[in-house]
């Protein structure tokens, strides 16, 4: 937009409307875009502990079956066991994404309220095999998986 001052010079600028108008467009894209970043945060973290659960898991079934074979009984690996990296899985249990935390807490497990407590990411029944996420996060009930 060209405005004229009083010595015949033109100035270069916007106008109120003009700016007022950008924000708008602005306001619009960022109600799209932040609704957008945290369903994809949500869907991450989701992914992230399934997958943790799901390779901890087929671990867990693949220790019991080698205890099978090896002596005829198949045994669950105990809380130590699971949490030494090289024993049952490679490396280390990863954290848990819904509460930052790496630890694995013996727990025993209840299938019609799997329990949470303390700050633990994970809880392991090492009698049953059972191990879940050790935290419970409204509407994801992410220690039922």
């Amino acid at each position: 937009m060209r405005l004229r001052t009083g010595n015949s010079q033109f100035r270069r600028g916007f106008t109120l409307i003009e700016l007022v108008a950008v924000i708008i467009v602005l306001a619009i894209l960022a109600g799209v875009a932040v609704p957008k970043y945290f369903d994809y945060s949500t869907k991450a973290k989701e992914s992230a502990a399934k997958a943790t659960l799901g390779a901890t898991r087929s671990a867990i079934a693949n220790f019991y079956a080698s205890a099978a074979l090896n002596d005829g009984t198949g045994a669950y690996p105990t809380l130590t066991e699971l949490e030494a990296a090289g024993s049952v899985i490679e490396q280390e249990v990863p954290e848990n994404p819904y509460n930052g935390s790496t630890d694995v807490q013996a727990a025993t497990w209840d299938a019609t309220n799997p329990p949470v407590s303390g700050t633990a990411g994970w809880n392991y029944d090492a009698a049953t095999g059972r191990f879940w996420a050790n935290s419970d996060s409204s509407g994801v009930d992410e220690n039922e998986w």
